[in-house]
């Protein structure tokens, strides 16, 4: 991101401080303006010709510049895989109380695998539980696999919108 001085660009489109379009103008114009105001001007984008320039405060480049930079990071972190487990013989405030924990972690961009352990022949309600979290959840998240029936658990991942 070119700042001031550092722009080389002979013309730039410019954008004021409140988001109001000024047009095309010399590079020396805007700096002056810049001057005048007692504000930055900071080039957005080299890719195009003129290069989009804003006027922005002093302090607000770098804290713009910064959050830019972490959420980049952010995007570029994986999704983690968080497990929340259950029994098939769960009580309703209990379950509601899983099924908050998941909305947050959904809607904290972060993966969830609800995993129910079963014995026996409790098979067919933990399938009826596991999709009946599902359909409650369906609005922060979407099954990533279907409900896998193996053994001692019944699990599904949910990935979030």
């Amino acid at each position: 991101m070119l700042k001031n001085e550092k722009i080389k660009a002979s013309e730039v489109h410019l954008t004021g401080i409140h988001g109001e379009d000024l047009g095309v103008m010399s590079t020396k114009e805007a700096l002056q303006m810049a001057k005048q105001l007692k504000v930055d001007l900071v080039c957005t984008s080299l890719m195009s010709s003129p290069p989009p320039c804003k006027l922005i405060g002093a302090g607000q480049a770098k804290q713009e510049a910064l959050q830019e930079k972490q959420q980049a990071r952010k995007r570029e972190q994986a999704p983690k895989v968080k497990e929340l487990r259950l029994t098939p013989h769960i009580e309703d405030h209990d379950l509601e109380t899983k099924r908050q924990q998941a909305e947050r972690m959904l809607q904290g961009g972060d993966a969830v695998q609800l995993v129910v352990k079963i014995s026996g022949k409790e098979g067919a309600q933990a399938k009826a539980l596991l999709e009946a979290l599902v359909k409650d959840l369906s609005a922060h998240g979407r099954k990533q696999t279907g409900i896998q029936l193996s053994g001692k658990q019944a699990s599904v991942q949910l990935d979030p919108l």
